[in-house]
């Protein structure tokens, strides 16, 4: 037989993305017997909270639709009728089932189905195409939705592409896609049922927690865990695979309760918003990031005599619009001699005159190895030495600021809609927000240096095509 006897087409919407954090607004049922609809339903359901504006926009479905629509608890005994004996289908369906499976946590009742996943189905029929979400299938197989993103709208485009499916294939081909499309996906054991799949296929940050549940207000909510992902579904996903579960991968996998997610507009957002975490909330298992408090740069010393021949300008919290003459940017003193001995190497500079070698006469231990060009020897001028020493920091050098004022980088991410837009002036970041118009007080703020915003940015400029989308605010 190619298709289970019993199929329940469910869809839910809801608050958010989150199966435990939020709630149900709308369930839309169709239960088929033996390829016959023999019952149809669906009902508002009242989430006990507000629906944010951005939920609202893309279903339709406002606080004054659900004000007077029952709570889960008062249809759940009809939800579990239509349901009783099913096979569970629907689009993403661990997300759909990680709802209901949750909502009926919270009143008190088991719920377990085996479910199909019509994401799954489509891959396995049509292997040829890249695209398997519900849009990309109504226009591929000319499926009619009366009312898209409304649970009874998205739930009969389901049933009409297990129609279809069931007309095209045959009944063996059929049949071996129905189980690849059943087959349960491997779910770490301490995390909710569909929380894994209600992860977004866009950019953003996740946080590994310990902690099955969020702490009081008030009190720190530490997480095991930050990271920053091109796709938060695919990333995290990642961490939970066979092929992850060994080592340090192993160890964190299975100490996981709970994740959290917030998406952003594309990467440059991801990437601000993770140093930012990264800074205030000190996650244990990640590298423990090094404070750029201390920052600095160096200035060389003109007509010094004695070494070293240069002073350390801190430069952090600094508006870079006032530095003069200042070499670099460093995190530590040991990045900065690290740096003294290449060049030292490179252009037969002397590692006394550079600081980098005690002693305060005759010549200095790389001059007899050929290394120095000897001006510990008397065999060039301090000048000269130090004119080439100067040519060579020039390409460590803080580059002057290309724009003659504060610019915008704005980003769109095409499948979300999601817009933000980020305040530069001066390599320092000012403020991020979703609109232009919301920056314009931000303008206003002197830039403060930051050693780890400059190297995000400074990289992201690097890449071919980036320097296109900076525009002037």
């Amino acid at each position: 037989m190619s298709l289970p006897r019993r199929l329940a087409f469910i869809d839910v919407e809801s608050t958010g993305a989150h199966p435990v954090r939020d709630r149900i607004t709308e369930i839309a049922i169709l239960r088929v017997e033996d390829g016959e609809v023999v019952a149809r339903w669906d009902s508002l359901v009242d989430p006990g909270r507000p629906i944010p504006a951005l939920i609202q926009g893309v279903t339709g479905i406002s606080d004054d639709m659900v004000a007077g629509a029952p709570a889960f608890e008062a249809v759940a005994d009809t939800v579990a009728g239509l349901l009783e004996g099913c096979v569970f289908v629907a689009h993403n369906a661990r997300f759909d089932y990680g709802f209901i499976k949750n909502a009926f946590a919270r009143s008190g009742r088991e719920f377990d189905a085996p479910v199909l996943c019509t994401v799954k189905l489509s891959r396995a029929l049509y292997p040829e195409h890249h695209r398997h979400g519900l849009d990309a299938l109504i226009e591929r197989h000319s499926l009619v939705c009366t009312a898209r993103h409304r649970a009874m709208g998205d739930a009969e485009v389901l049933w009409q592409f297990v129609q279809l499916a069931r007309a095209g294939f045959a009944a063996e081909v059929l049949e071996q896609a129905v189980a690849r499309a059943m087959k349960a996906p491997q779910t770490p054991p301490g995390l909710p049922e569909g929380l894994l799949e209600a992860l977004p296929d866009v950019p953003g940050v996740y946080l590994l927690h310990a902690e099955a549940e969020a702490p009081p207000p008030g009190r720190s909510d530490r997480p095991l865990y930050i990271g920053r992902a091109a796709s938060l579904r695919a990333r995290v996903k990642e961490h939970f695979s066979g092929a992850a579960r060994k080592g340090r991968d192993a160890s964190l996998a299975a100490q996981v309760q709970r994740v959290e997610w917030r998406e952003t507009a594309g990467e440059l957002g991801a990437q601000l918003l993770e140093h930012a975490l990264l800074c205030a909330l000190r996650p244990s298992a990640n590298r423990a990031p090094e404070s750029g408090a201390e920052a600095f740069a160096l200035r060389l010393l003109e007509n010094r005599r004695r070494p070293p021949i240069w002073q350390r300008v801190k430069i952090a919290g600094s508006d870079p619009g006032s530095w003069d003459g200042l070499y670099g940017a460093f995190r530590t003193p040991r990045e900065a001699d690290n740096l003294l001995r290449e060049l030292a190497l490179l252009y037969r500079l002397c590692p006394r005159r550079l600081g980098l070698e005690a002693g305060a006469t005759g010549a200095c231990s790389a001059h007899a190895a050929r290394r120095c060009a000897g001006v510990c020897a008397g065999r060039e001028t301090p000048a000269e030495h130090d004119a080439r020493l100067a040519a060579a920091l020039e390409a460590v050098r803080v580059k002057p600021w290309p724009w003659p004022g504060a610019v915008v980088v704005g980003e769109r991410h095409a499948d979300s809609g999601r817009e933000a837009f980020h305040l530069f002036a001066r390599w320092c970041h000012l403020a991020s927000a979703d609109s232009v118009d919301a920056l314009a007080a931000a303008a206003e703020r002197t830039p403060a240096f930051d050693l780890d915003i400059w190297r995000i940015f400074s990289r992201w400029l690097a890449v071919p095509g980036n320097p296109d989308r900076v525009r002037p605010l």
